[in-house]
């Protein structure tokens, strides 16, 4: 039985930094999924999860400042919808990242200028909207109206576009967009979905999981990889804001003497491996699923 695609979305939050000689360097923030997950426990990921209801509609695209939903669909190539894409990624930053991409909207001279929760009481009371949000007592969009704030969707650039194999146990259609960290905020994991988050530069982290230190997804390296070679933030956000061809990247799962092999877009055979499973229709193997599971389920690292 095929399993149903989820829209999602997916933050890039980066840093600036020194690397291990003292150069100029990015990090990128990076949460471990708890354990107990049912999927891709114990993976270190960028914050991110599924579209919600409440980020769609009139009411999430009046609290975004510098992007239509008209804009935002045209960019991601699909009739209607677009900004939701962007609106999940910033909700889930807040819910697993602590950090909230926002503007205010009021009056005062702080008109326009991102959030900033470097006092202590302000950190307090967006800890309060934040824990509220996670235990669905209050939505992002109620906390955006209470506090006078407007989602700073401008300042996020969408770079990637990564669909999940068919034979994994969860499928996501996944959007990943990248944005600096506003300074006065710190980004903390959530306790719940996300155990522990560290600031790593991506070359650091594609090291270690060579190493088998961690565990990161396919499209995890891909988009750290993304970004290995640039050293500053201006750099990333230059090069995000001028990326206008997203391909669409589908891997397919291919079982081989109960060996899973994945193949990516331009690997040898993958488009013959693409016909092959398009002319096969919607039915999945069970055998083939089952072992395909036990693969993409990775084994908690020893970070």
């Amino acid at each position: 039985m095929s399993v149903t695609l989820r829209d999602a979305a997916t933050v890039m939050l980066i840093r600036d930094a020194d690397d291990e000689r003292g150069r100029p360097a990015i990090e990128v923030c990076m949460l471990r999924r708890n354990l107990a997950s049912e999927f891709v426990a114990g993976a270190y990921v960028f914050p991110g999860g599924s579209v919600d209801p409440e980020d769609r509609g009139p009411r999430a695209e009046a609290l975004c400042q510098g992007r239509t939903d008209a804009g935002a669909s045209a960019v991601l190539g699909v009739q209607s919808g677009g900004l939701a894409f962007w609106v999940a990624a910033l909700r889930e930053c807040f819910e697993e990242a602590g950090v909230l991409l926002a503007r205010s909207t009021g009056a005062g001279p702080d008109r326009g200028r991102l959030l900033d929760t470097t006092e202590p009481a302000v950190a307090g009371r967006f800890a309060e909207h934040r824990d509220a949000v996670n235990g669905q007592r209050r939505g992002l969009l109620d906390v955006c109206d209470q506090e006078g704030l407007a989602l700073a969707v401008d300042a996020v650039h969408y770079v990637s576009h990564w669909i999940t194999p068919e034979l994994a146990p969860r499928r996501y259609d996944t959007r990943f967009f990248v944005a600096a960290t506003p300074p006065g905020q710190i980004a903390s994991h959530d306790d719940g979905e996300t155990i522990a988050n560290i600031w790593i530069c991506p070359g650091e982290a594609l090291a270690r999981q060579a190493a088998g230190e961690i565990e990161l997804l396919p499209p995890t390296i891909a988009n750290l990889r993304n970004l290995e070679d640039y050293r500053t933030t201006d750099e990333v956000m230059e090069w995000a804001s001028q990326v206008t061809e997203v391909p669409t990247v589908l891997p397919i799962v291919l079982i081989e003497d109960g060996h899973v092999l994945i193949l990516r877009p331009g690997d040898p055979g993958y488009e013959e491996a693409l016909a092959d499973r398009l002319a096969s229709g919607p039915d999945v193997d069970p055998g083939q699923a089952e072992v395909a599971r036990a693969f993409w389920e990775p084994k908690a690292g020893t970070a």
